[in-house]
């Protein structure tokens, strides 16, 4: 069972590694970033991973890595995010009403998330990522990490942004992201709607058919016969609805074309010969 633990935890670590990795060519972020993701534990792993299962897209990914305040409306994620080794109780000024003897605000310190914060709200769980870790606490001296943090706190103040591990975030805790397990709710379609909604995506398919691509290559590849096009919508998904795990992020290609394929499409096949005489090309009367 042990080892079927580490062999999950190994995906998912690799999971999110490839989640920033993709997120890092799109964005700017402060040096260091892809040499630190190979470094990323598997708490780091695990509290990146929750957020995306809340419905965390790529693109957000930006801001919580830039120090954005996230909110989840789920509250096991307090409890969860309490590792047995490196959390610890932290003093900090967010979400004042929030009982904090009962509910203290937990730290942690990694390569990624440098220093992470998360603590409950009425609702939820919150989760912020600081670029400088502080122990402000009783009975204990400022250290050189205090004074930083108190200048992350001075840009704070300047650029009304949040000083992340890797960049500024405008998602303060007054403008927050907010995830919600359960904004998706699967609904069903009467059959007038269905039918309309059918036809409309029909015609958006044959429209992509031939301006996607080539003509010549939409003929060759023709998409296949669905009776349901309603049926692969976010009502009818199994699991989390929406837009999917990278909602609205640039898509490139970053292979170069193939030769030999090239060649392939260029050819145009002619029919076999019957009796000795060349028959017509397909779709076309014989000579």
């Amino acid at each position: 069972m042990r080892a079927e633990q580490a062999e999950q935890a190994e995906l998912q670590r690799r999971r999110v590694r490839l989640m920033i990795k993709i997120t890092a060519r799109a964005g700017a972020y402060r040096k260091g970033l892809v040499t630190a993701v190979g470094r990323l534990s598997p708490e780091e792993a695990v509290i990146l991973a929750d957020l995306e299962r809340n419905g965390l897209q790529v693109p957000q990914l930006h801001d919580v890595l830039c120090g954005g305040h996230v909110l989840v409306d789920d509250p096991q994620l307090y409890e969860n995010w309490r590792f047995a080794e490196g959390s610890r109780t932290r003093l900090s000024s967010h979400h004042r009403d929030i009982d904090k003897t009962r509910y203290p605000d937990i730290g942690m310190r990694g390569d990624v998330v440098r220093e992470k914060l998360h603590g409950r709200t009425a609702q939820g769980t919150w989760v912020q990522l600081e670029k400088t870790p502080a122990a402000f606490g009783k009975r204990k001296l400022p250290t050189l990490n205090d004074l930083r943090h108190l200048m992350d706190y001075v840009v704070y103040r300047i650029t009304r942004s949040n000083v992340g591990p890797w960049g500024l975030s405008r998602m303060t805790e007054r403008r927050p992201m907010y995830l919600s397990p359960v904004l998706a709710v699967p609904t069903s379609l009467t059959p007038p709607v269905a039918r309309s909604l059918a036809r409309a995506l029909r015609r958006i398919e044959e429209d992509d058919d031939v301006t996607a691509v080539s003509q010549d290559l939409a003929a060759r590849f023709p998409p296949p016969d669905r009776a349901d096009l309603a049926g692969e919508l976010g009502h009818a998904l199994s699991g989390r609805a929406g837009r999917g795990l990278f909602g609205n992020s640039d898509v490139w290609v970053t292979q170069t074309p193939s030769r030999s394929a090239a060649e392939l499409l260029r050819q145009r096949p002619e029919a076999p010969a019957v009796d000795g005489r060349p028959q017509g090309r397909p779709g076309r009367g014989a000579a």
